[in-house]
Order: structure tokens, then C-alpha cells, then sequence
């Protein structure tokens, strides 16, 4: 189907030629008059730029040829040659380089021929030609030009999606570490304290009633920070997840577990990557302790250096006994070790004096010198 702004160039160019081509008549007297073969030639290129899109090639040989029998037949130089150089830039910048080329040349070749032994009067001499030439030459050499920098640019584009795609692809992976992080550690937290409950409501019934309210705590803040992560999906939502360090007393609070947590070095505010990662870290690592040893107690180290940030998580083993068998695997020390990984960090774990230790060191801002 033919687009509507062909339509436009194609009634465009052939007002250009044909209004042109009779003014030129009168700069060139001794060129044949315009007749009804004229008008008729002038109009093969226009019409043309009707099919260049879906024959560029043959719109193109149609169109010189055209302008070839033009000339033969000794009608005025100039607006004719309009159309030609529009077909062989638009041939070129389409991708058929080599017949863009080869009509080039051979155009060069017939006004060679036509110029020096087929045209009335004396022959125009090879100064004539080197001009004709060169004319060719910055036509073909622009087209090229034109073609290499919107090749660039559909490169430019590509490279621009697949990189959107890649974002939009880690920030899934990073929902789902999310995703994974709060609810492995307050289901884990609310298991154990059911199991708590039912286990104590009828012999101890305040502890029962403390280990529902924790329940109901535990159920209440992971529906709140469900919906912190789920609000980045969200148009003009932050981007960010509000999980970080500054929460870090509040989720030892809430573990159940006897958590101690130690700050050394310069105590400072890190950016929101190592912030984030080294929250997860401790959530993660307190979730395996209240699902394996949940009678530990564990200290939490943060110990801010020069450059690093180093997250130590220790417990003791202790409630090894009381370990919660029935929730399943996971994913949590490999999730862990990732998020540190992203961001040039490292991250251990193993057991440790009877009990079990993960420690992660995450790269920050260096401090500044006083």
C-alpha cells in the first residue's frame, strides 16, 4: 500500500521538474522545446516514487532510463535530474548498495558517451565530465554517509531496548530476592511462634498469648513491607525499597531470638545498595537461626571500615534441639551470596564454634578524612 507522504513527494517532485524544466527552456534555447514526449518523460521519475519503497531497485532503473531517452531526444539539462538522485539515495540508504553503485556508474558512463559523441554542438570536453563525475560521486558518497548513520542509530535503539530489557530483567530478579528475603523470615517467625503457642496454650497461657502477639506483630510487618516492595512496580512509586540498616534494632526486636547488635568503626550512612544488601543479609541470616537453632543467641557486628562494610551474623547453637524441621529448603545462604556478588562483595558462611557464622563484605564509599 502506498503511504500517504509518497503520494505528497511523488506530486511534489513532479511540479519541481515540470515547472522548472519549461523556465529552464528559456536559458537553453538550443535545446529542444518541450513536447507531450517531455512532459510525459518528466513525469516517469514522480510516479515512480510511488513503488521506490517495494521496488527500489527497479523504481530506480525506471527512472534513469527515463531520464537517459530525456536527454537522447535533446530536452533541457537540470530539474530532471531531480528524481534520479532521490532514487539512488533512497536505493542506497535501503541496503542494495551494489545496484545503487552500478546505475551510478553507469549514468556516469552515458553522460560520458552523451556529452563527448551524441549530443548536438560542439563536445563539452573532459572538464565537463570531471564534473559530472564528481556531482555523482558526493551524490552516492552522502548516500552512503546516510545510510552508516541510521544503521547507527537503529543500532543505538537496539543496544537502548536490550538494555531496558536487561533492567526490567534484574529488577524481577531483584523483586524476588525481596520478595523471598521478608517473606522466608516472617513466616519462618510466625511458624515458630505457633508452634510456640500451641505448644504452651494449656499449660502456659501467658507465654502462649505472648508468642500470638508476636504472631500478629510478625503478620502485620510482613504485610507491610510486601507492600513497600510491591509499590515499585508501581508507576511513579520509588524505586527503592525501604528496608535498610536504620531498621536493623527494630528487626532484631522482632526475632524472637536473643540478638545483640555491635557497631564498630566510623558509624556512618552508606549508599542504598550495600545498605539494602546488608539488611537482607542479617534478615536472612536471623531467619536460618530461628528456623535451625532458635534458641541461640546471636550477635550482629557492623563493622564500618575505610571502604568496606563488614556484616558478621554469630550464633551460638544453642537451640539446635529446638530446630523447625517442616518448613522445607531454601534459598537463603545462595541468595545471600548473590546479593553481596552484585555488588563486588563477598560473603561466607559455615559453622563456628559450635554454632554457625555468615559474614559478608560489602564495598562503600570510602570515609572522609578530617
Amino acid at each position: 500500500m502506498v503511504e500517504r507522504r509518497d503520494v505528497v513527494h511523488a506530486i511534489a517532485a513532479a511540479v519541481v521538474q515540470t515547472v522548472a524544466s519549461v523556465g529552464a527552456q528559456w536559458a537553453q534555447p538550443d535545446r529542444t522545446p518541450l513536447d507531450w514526449r517531455g512532459y510525459l518523460l518528466l513525469l516517469v521519475g514522480p510516479a515512480m516514487i510511488l513503488a521506490m519503497r517495494r521496488r527500489p531497485t527497479v523504481a530506480m532503473a525506471v527512472t534513469l532510463v527515463a531520464t537517459w531517452v530525456f536527454l537522447l531526444f535533446g530536452f533541457v539539462y537540470g530539474p530532471v535530474f531531480l528524481t534520479p538522485i532521490i532514487m539512488i539515495v533512497h536505493t542506497l540508504v535501503s541496503g542494495h548498495r551494489r545496484p545503487a553503485w552500478a546505475w551510478g556508474m553507469a549514468t556516469l558512463l552515458f553522460m560520458i558517451v552523451y556529452t563527448t559523441w551524441l549530443v548536438s554542438g560542439p563536445p563539452r570536453g573532459w572538464y565537463h565530465n570531471l564534473a559530472v563525475a564528481a556531482f555523482l560521486f558526493l551524490v552516492l558518497t552522502f548516500a552512503e554517509w546516510l545510510r552508516a548513520f541510521r544503521e547507527r542509530r537503529a543500532e543505538k535503539a537496539q543496544k537502548a531496548a536490550e538494555e531496558e530489557r536487561r533492567q526490567a530483567s534484574e529488577e524481577r530478579l531483584s523483586m524476588a530476592q525481596e520478595l523471598h528475603d521478608v517473606l522466608a523470615h516472617n513466616i519462618s517467625l510466625i511458624h515458630v511462634q505457633a508452634s510456640t503457642a500451641l505448644h504452651l496454650i494449656e499449660t502456659h497461657p501467658e507465654q502462649a498469648r505472648s508468642a500470638l502477639s508476636t504472631i500478629k506483630t510478625a503478620s502485620k510487618d510482613v504485610l507491610s513491607e510486601m507492600r513497600g516492595v510491591l509499590d515499585v512496580l508501581r508507576e511513579g512509586a520509588p524505586r527503592n525499597p525501604t528496608a535498610g540498616l536504620d531498621r536493623l534494632d527494630d528487626l532484631a526486636d522482632r526475632s524472637c531470638l536473643d540478638v545483640k547488635v555491635v557497631r564498630t568503626g566510623q558509624v556512618r550512612q552508606v549508599p542504598h545498595g550495600p545498605d539494602r544488601a546488608a539488611y537482607r543479609i542479617v534478615q536472612e541470616s536471623l531467619t536460618n537461626v530461628t528456623r535451625h537453632a532458635p534458641g541461640s543467641s546471636v550477635v550482629v557486628c557492623l563493622d564500618y571500615g575505610d571502604d568496606t562494610l563488614r556484616v558478621t551474623v554469630t550464633d551460638d547453637g544453642a537451640g539446635k534441639r529446638d530446630a523447625v524441621t517442616d518448613l522445607g529448603g531454601g534459598n537463603g545462604i545462595p541468595g545471600m551470596r548473590e546479593r553481596a556478588s552484585a555488588l563486588g562483595g563477598s560473603l561466607t558462611a559455615g559453622p563456628h564454634d559450635g554454632g554457625f557464622r555468615v559474614a559478608a563484605t560489602l564495598p562503600i564509599p570510602a570515609k572522609e578524612k578530617s
